[in-house]
């Protein structure tokens, strides 16, 4: 057998390697030639698109709250602070898991059920990209016991803050009022931009009405952060404005005076400048603290505050509706005298009781047995109720209406503090559009002496009390006195706001009753005289007591066998001194009894106390 030798084609080999290597570097420069377009494509035409969300990766955006401007008193005593706290903090849409986390944090820091609870509440009202406070006024320990687990708590911070701080705790509750944590409704009015880093606003009080004012200006800085979003360095910087510092007219020691006079009862102390219209003590009795509410109250503090059966929540003084009783006579009498009904010499008997023409019911006088024959002076002094249902008989309920009317009873004063209620100032009209009822003659008679349908708050009776001290000059009573912008920025005084003067033609009316006012202090027979011991000066006053529920004809109040909330109100209202008033006043003692018993030794107290007069009581 013969071997076969096979001849190789190498023409054929190289053609064909040839081929791919052209096939190959063909490919290699479409494929580099593609890469190139592309690159061309991102680095060129794209550029600033991917510049753009590349810096958006590396470069934030971050706001920086103003500081809340501070409040103080007429003396400079802190009302209302802000002190640096840390906080934890999460922001919703950056934490992976919401439940896992809360229920981490809720080992690592001891938290109730009810305190998840709430947090869970919360987070779901609030915006995903906003701040949520899990936890405030962290200590040095809680701080750095976090910052050694930060690594599991993706969106978990800790959050340097200042945070509003009340020093003087419930003194202030109702006026100053509180900020809390914004909600979903004011949400939808307040500006985004404004309020960017901002958790707090006003609630309540002066922080809500002058909210804009103490608010400030935000700022913001834009860092550059490393990948764990960390801040690496600050890039550029618009430093925020703070909000402007709050004067107000109230002193604190005369509104702890008002309060601790008022002693166990609930009910309202409302002191005035008549010459300003200053609020210089405005007390609302229960009080509540006001620091609760910052942070974020508890459902079960606040289950407990709604719920309680005093009603420390609620605002007596700018709220509250109660008969006026016998303080409105100096009002009906001024109406009496200057319509022309009767004179300062006009009399009325006063048998204990009086009746309409015609009928048999009695309507009874505080004095059962009767005053006898009284002009103005002594029904004011002595407080007549009968010389009033006269009086109130023949002007008639709508002459009444009219003339209380410029006086701003049923209206609001206009003060400086949301939520003021407008009262009412009964009249014909009134009755049928609300009652669908006629208006009976008797009803006009117990509308004399500030009982029936009257209902005046404290703040209305002060304001009226102080138009009547001034004779007429009528100022819009005020709780801010000034602002300051800066610390190195002087006072810039708010203007007192002065309505017309009241149309009163003959000067003399006003004398007449404010006559008749300073004799229930000063006089012999007053219902008033214990509040004029060792005074160097005359003080114009007028008790009045308000009854709770009516007493039928043939029945006599009996304090000893009532349960205390069915009581009598008392209630007082005076101005000094009385030829130049500097101070009006005004006690609303809840369940106190008599006006003379009760509310005239706290506004005695208030007095001697603004004008430094030394007594031995």
């Amino acid at each position: 057998m013969s071997n076969r030798i096979t001849l190789k084609d190498h023409f054929r080999e190289g053609r064909l390697v040839n081929d791919r290597l052209i096939f190959s570097v063909i490919f290699t420069g479409l494929l580099f030639t593609i890469i190139m377009i592309r690159l061309v494509f991102l680095q060129v035409l794209e550029h600033e698109h991917f510049d753009s969300l590349s810096n958006r990766n590396r470069v934030d955006i971050e706001p920086l709250p103003p500081q809340r401007g501070l409040i103080y008193d007429r003396n400079g005593v802190v009302l209302a602070e802000n002190i640096p706290t840390f906080s934890l903090e999460l922001v919703p849409e950056n934490v992976p898991d919401i439940d896992l986390t809360l229920n981490a944090l809720a080992d690592m820091f001891a938290m109730s059920d009810e305190e998840i609870g709430d947090l869970k509440v919360r987070i779901k009202q609030q915006r995903r990209f906003k701040q949520v406070i899990i936890r405030e006024r962290l200590t040095q320990q809680e701080v750095a016991m976090f910052s050694v687990n930060r690594h599991r708590f993706t969106g978990v911070d800790v959050v340097g803050r200042l945070i509003r701080h009340y020093p003087q705790g419930a003194l202030f509750a109702h006026t100053v009022g509180y900020v809390g944590r914004i909600n979903e409704r004011e949400q939808q009015y307040i500006d985004e931009q404004d309020y960017k880093g901002t958790l707090q606003i006003g609630k309540t009080g002066i922080e809500k009405y002058y909210e804009d004012l103490l608010h400030g200006t935000v700022g913001y800085q834009r860092v550059e952060t490393n990948v764990q979003g960390r801040v690496v360095r600050e890039l550029f910087r618009s430093a925020p404005v703070s909000g402007s510092d709050l004067f107000l007219h109230l002193d604190t020691n005369l509104q702890r005076v008002a309060f601790d006079a008022l002693g166990e009862y609930n009910g309202s102390v409302i002191a005035l400048d008549p010459k300003t219209g200053g609020i210089l003590a405005m007390v609302s009795k229960p009080e509540f603290d006001p620091n609760l509410f910052v942070s974020g109250i508890s459902s079960k503090q606040y289950a407990a505050l709604r719920d309680s059966p005093d009603r420390p929540l609620f605002d007596r003084a700018l709220r509250g509706h109660y008969p006026p009783g016998s303080t409105l006579k100096p009002f009906i009498a001024l109406a009496g005298l200057e319509m022309g009904v009767i004179s300062e010499q006009s009399k009325s008997f006063c048998p204990g009781w009086y009746t309409l023409p015609g009928q048999d019911h009695r309507y009874r006088c505080w004095k059962s047995h009767g005053h006898g024959h009284v002009d103005l002076n002594d029904a004011i002094s002595q407080s007549c109720d009968v010389y009033f249902y006269d009086l109130a008989q023949t002007l008639g309920i709508d002459r009444i209406h009219s003339f209380l009317d410029i006086f701003n009873f049923g209206h609001r004063t206009g003060i400086d503090i949301p939520s003021e209620s407008a009262g009412l100032s009964p009249s014909r009209q009134w009755k049928q559009q609300n009652r669908r009822q006629v208006w009976y003659p008797g009803e006009t008679l117990i509308s004399g002496i500030g009982q029936g349908f009257n209902q005046t708050t404290p703040i209305q009776l002060a304001h009226a009390t102080s138009v009547l001290a001034m004779r007429g000059i009528n100022i819009t009573p005020r709780v801010a006195r000034a602002t300051r912008s800066s610390v190195e920025s002087e006072l810039e005084l708010l203007p007192a706001i002065i309505a017309e003067p009241l149309p009163i033609e003959r000067s003399r009316n006003w004398e007449a009753v404010i006559d008749s006012m300073i004799d229930v202090v000063h006089g012999n027979r007053g219902t008033a005289r214990p509040v004029a011991k060792d005074m160097p000066f005359k003080i114009a006053g007028k008790t009045g007591t308000a009854q709770v529920f009516g007493i039928k004809q043939d029945e006599k109040y009996d304090a000893d066998t009532l349960a205390k909330k069915l009581h009598d109100h008392a209630l007082f209202i005076a101005f000094a001194p009385a030829d130049d008033p500097e101070f009006v006043v005004v006690v609303v003692a809840e369940n106190g009894g008599g006006g003379s018993k009760t509310a005239a030794p706290i506004a005695r107290k208030m007095i001697t106390h603004y004008f430094g007069v030394v007594s031995d009581d």
